[in-house]
């Protein structure tokens, strides 16, 4: 005889939710009926990294597996917020205020991490005055003046985190670059951030991996740095070689496995023409690849990512499997613009995403954004960010 689907065991209803893979059929497998629900935990604690929504604003956020736009109102206080990471469905958030906070969309959930005046090299804050001035030891032996705004917009270049902080039982750790030459983390319960290393590279990304931290200068040069270990934290600087190709304005670092790829992104600049004004514009023009050779230590060129497609921006860097996610293309750069907020005085110009086909080397653009639109959101540019619901 047949049996009533709301008539199902728990275990059996349990079991079947754990082979759900994606955060959206959890929740629709949830609403089948109130036995199923009360069956099932609110937040699923199974689930594989999911593929990254893109956010458009502070309410609306693109999915590409079914072009859908999901609204969702996050507490962010003004128009001036400033997004410097997307790490493990975190946003990294700076505002008009000297904080530096952790926002999950998904919860609405908040943590406080260290704030800016707390970096080693901020050798005096003044947040009473109008200038709200920081000055800021340069590594030539200098001092450098820093309002608040610039501050939010070019001191904290980005942050990446180990692991998501309600999931690690709080003990997550934060990475930053801080200017272009300083690295340094802090944990949960740090009053302050603590520099891992000064030195005289210019640090272009960062990412986490097996327990570790990389971060990759403009020239390729690789840090390797255990924050988890004995203090001060253990650095190890890698001298690559590149090959004469090698080229680029952005560098990005990413783990395809257990594969080291260095991802080098090529702009060309243009004049956009709004009202009267011309305004000085750059594109991302195309992107080439590079492999680490441990045994070498040599980045070798790449021509394909094979199953592989990458999504790079202001987020922590990611690679996924095609095939594991319907509405995207194997062998495809997701990107989105991630140098506008830092290099130029308007911190809300000119929007530059979109994906870059490996195969043929041409640039389409993402479904919920036409290509050569330059539009002002009036928010922070767009970032991929992961949905977690935990």
């Amino acid at each position: 005889m047949g049996v009533e689907w709301a008539e199902l065991q728990p275990e059996i209803v349990e079991l079947i939710s754990k082979s759900l893979t994606i955060y959206a059929d959890y929740l629709r497998f949830r609403c089948v009926c109130h036995s199923w629900r009360s069956s099932l935990p609110k937040t699923p604690l199974h689930l594989p990294p999911q593929l990254p929504w893109l956010m458009l604003s502070s309410r609306a956020f693109f999915d590409l597996s079914n072009n859908k736009t999901h609204l969702l109102n996050l507490p962010l206080s003004s128009h001036r917020t400033r997004i410097c990471g997307s790490s493990h469905g975190w946003l990294v958030i700076l505002d008009e205020t000297p904080e530096v906070r952790l926002l999950n969309p998904i919860t609405r959930a908040t943590i406080a991490l260290p704030p800016l005046y707390t970096f080693p090299n901020v050798t005096s804050f003044n947040y009473s005055n109008i200038g709200r001035e920081y000055l800021i030891r340069n590594p030539y032996g200098g001092v450098d003046a820093f309002n608040l705004r610039q501050m939010c917009n070019s001191f904290l270049r980005k942050v990446v985190l180990s692991s998501s902080p309600s999931q690690s039982d709080d003990d997550f750790t934060a990475f930053a670059i801080a200017g272009h030459n300083n690295l340094a983390f802090c944990r949960k319960g740090y009053d302050s951030w603590v520099f891992v290393i000064e030195e005289l590279y210019s640090w272009e990304d960062a990412v986490h991996h097996n327990g570790l931290f990389f971060a990759v200068s403009k020239g390729g040069i690789i840090a390797v740095c255990d924050v988890d270990g004995s203090f001060p934290p253990h650095v190890s600087i890698i001298q690559t070689t590149a090959p004469m190709q090698f080229s680029g304005d952005i560098h990005y670092i990413v783990f395809s496995g257990e594969d080291m790829l260095l991802v080098t992104r090529i702009l060309e600049h243009d004049f956009s023409d709004e009202g009267d004004e011309s305004n000085l514009v750059y594109r991302t023009v195309g992107f080439e690849i590079f492999k680490m050779n441990w045994s070498l230590l040599k980045w070798q060129k790449i021509e394909t990512l094979g199953d592989r497609m990458l999504f790079i921006g202001g987020n922590s860097s990611l690679s996924f499997s095609a095939s594991d996610f319907v509405g995207c293309f194997a062998d495809c750069i997701y990107y989105t613009d991630d140098y506008s907020e830092s290099n130029h005085d308007d911190a809300y110009g000119k929007h530059d995403l979109g994906i870059f086909r490996l195969w043929d080397q041409s640039i389409e653009p993402l479904p919920c954004y036409p290509r050569n639109s330059y539009s002002r959101l009036g928010w922070p540019l767009p970032i991929w960010v992961s949905p977690n619901p935990c």
